[in-house]
C-alpha cells in the first residue's frame, strides 16, 4: 500500500511541474528553467523549515514567490529570444542553477550533527513530515489538495480574458501584438506564474523526499516538465495530469518489471503515443466529443 501512495504522492508533485510548464507553452514558448526554479523552490522551502524552523505553509509561500521572482527576473532577457534560442538560453540557466547548489554549502550546528545543505552531498534532515507527525496519507492529501488548487486557478485562467490573450500570442505572435497586446509582458507574466507554481511543486517535493540534491534537477527533470503538457495536450490542464500518469505511473513505474527492456521501450511508447495523439492526449477534439458523450448522456437520462 505505502507503494501506491508514493507513487501517488510522485504523480501528483510531477503535476505541478508539469503545470508549470504549462503557462509558458500556452504563450508558445519552450523553456528547460522549470527544474531550476523548482531546485529554487526546494532549497528555499528546505532552508527556512530546517534551519529557521518556519513553518511549512509558510515557507512554501516563500519558496514560490522567490520562484516567481527568480523566473520574473530570467523572463526579461531571456524572451527576448524565441524559438532554439530560448530552448538554449533556458537550458544554460538551469545547468547554472544547478551548479549553484552543487557548490552551495551554508549548514548550522544542532546538537551533534550539522544540518543545512552541503554541496554535492545535498541537504538531508529535511523531516518536516515526519517530525509533526504527518502519516503518508496525510502528505499525499496535502500534495493532492495542493495540486487541485493549482488546477483551478488555472482552469479559472484559462477561461477568463488573461488566458484568451495568453493563447493569442501563442498562436500567432505577430497578431497579437498588431491588436495592441503587450507580448513581452505576456510572455514574462506566464514565465512568473510558471515560476510560482514550480516553486511550491520544489518546496514540497523537498519535504517528502527528505533529501535533495543537484543531480535531481538536471536535463532530465527539465525534460520531463515540457514533455508533460506536450504529451498531454495544451487544451486544459487536465491533459498534464494525464500525462503524468502515463509518464511516472506507466511507463516509469508499470513496466519496471521489465528490468533494462523498459529503458528501451520508454522512448519507443513516448513516440508512439504522440504519433497516435498527435495534438495531445486531450486535445480540443477529444474535449469537445467528451462534452458530447457526457451531454447526450444527460439528456438520455432526461428524456
Amino acid at each position: 500500500m505505502d507503494f501506491y501512495l508514493g507513487l501517488a504522492q510522485v504523480i501528483g508533485v510531477h503535476t505541478l511541474l508539469g503545470l508549470s510548464a504549462y503557462c509558458v507553452l500556452l504563450t508558445g514558448q519552450v523553456s528547460l528553467a522549470q527544474a531550476a526554479f523548482f531546485a529554487v523552490g526546494a532549497y528555499v522551502a528546505a532552508i527556512l523549515t530546517v534551519i529557521f524552523k518556519w513553518h511549512l505553509f509558510a515557507a512554501l509561500g516563500v519558496s514560490a514567490v522567490v520562484s516567481g521572482l527568480t523566473a520574473c527576473a530570467v523572463g526579461f532577457p531571456a524572451l527576448r529570444v524565441k524559438g532554439l534560442m530560448l530552448v538554449v538560453a533556458t537550458l544554460a540557466f538551469g545547468e547554472a542553477v544547478r551548479l549553484f547548489f552543487f557548490n552551495f554549502t551554508y549548514q548550522i550546528q544542532a546538537g551533534e550533527l550539522k544540518i543545512g545543505p552541503h554541496g554535492a552531498e545535498g541537504f538531508r534532515q529535511i523531516r518536516y513530515f515526519p517530525e509533526h507527525g504527518w502519516s503518508t496519507f496525510d502528505v499525499l492529501m496535502f500534495i493532492w489538495l495542493m495540486v487541485a488548487i493549482v488546477m483551478a486557478c488555472l482552469w479559472w485562467l484559462d477561461q477568463s480574458r488573461a488566458g484568451a490573450v495568453m493563447r493569442a500570442v501563442g498562436e500567432d505572435e505577430v497578431a497579437a501584438h498588431s491588436s495592441g497586446i503587450n507580448v513581452t509582458a505576456v510572455k514574462v507574466l506566464a514565465m512568473t506564474i510558471g515560476g510560482v507554481i514550480a516553486g511550491i511543486g520544489g518546496g514540497i517535493f523537498a519535504h517528502y523526499t527528505t533529501h535533495i540534491e543537484h543531480v535531481q534537477f538536471g536535463v532530465i527533470l527539465a525534460t520531463f516538465a515540457i514533455a508533460y503538457p506536450i504529451l498531454g495536450g495544451l487544451s486544459n490542464v487536465f491533459g498534464t495530469l494525464l500525462a503524468v500518469i502515463f509518464i511516472q505511473g506507466f511507463l516509469i513505474e508499470g513496466l519496471r518489471f521489465l528490468g533494462d527492456w523498459r529503458n528501451l521501450l520508454f522512448g519507443a511508447l513516448i513516440v508512439l503515443a504522440m504519433n497516435l495523439r498527435p495534438r495531445g492526449f486531450l486535445d480540443a477534439g477529444g474535449v469537445a466529443s467528451l462534452k458530447r458523450m457526457l451531454f447526450a448522456g444527460k439528456e438520455g437520462s432526461g428524456a
